[in-house]
């Protein structure tokens, strides 16, 4: 059952947060939240200037992404948000306690994510800082019960593969 769930969609920049997360919701008929969207003005002209944020910088970040989850929680609805969540204690901002909101965990290698940042253009987050992305990156572990779906193939079949898990 896959009613009234928020869906935290994570992983490094490049995996495709967005993409999936948009087709998710789309699929779903849920609300979506893009996550970098609820930056602060000051995270997003560091990031533009190739300076990886620290703990710091994302607290009001992370605390706005929950904000969102709470309102959906406490109005009974669903919804998709994008998040990179990259670590743990991020996670357990984001996840903590509440009921009903799921991680799902967009994995892939290193090469694959740098052929697509060095693709994509207009995005704030320069490929220079992919590498601080898998340094501070700390996977999901059985205790937060992600979902890991590997994204190196087509985004439909990427889709496709979380509805599944989702509905089983």
């Amino acid at each position: 059952m896959i009613d009234k769930q928020i869906l935290v969609v994570m992983g490094v920049s490049g995996s495709g947060k967005t993409t999936i997360a948009k087709a998710v919701a789309e699929r779903l008929g849920w609300p979506y939240q893009e996550g970098d969207d609820l930056h602060p003005a000051a995270n997003v002209a560091k990031m533009h200037a190739g300076i990886p944020l620290d703990d710091a910088d994302r607290a009001p970040w992370l605390a706005a992404i929950a904000a969102w989850i709470d309102a959906r929680l406490a109005a009974g609805e669903p919804g998709v948000v994008t998040c990179s969540a990259l670590k743990h204690a991020y996670r357990e901002v984001l996840l903590g306690d509440r009921q009903h909101v799921r991680l799902i965990y967009l994995h892939a290698d290193q090469l694959l994510i740098a052929r697509r940042l060095a693709d994509r253009k207009g995005h704030f987050m320069p490929p220079s800082l992919l590498d601080s992305q898998f340094a501070t990156l700390q996977e999901p572990t059985p205790d937060e019960h992600p979902l890991t779906v590997d994204v190196a193939g087509e985004v439909k079949d990427t889709v496709d593969k979380v509805i599944k898990a989702l509905e089983a």
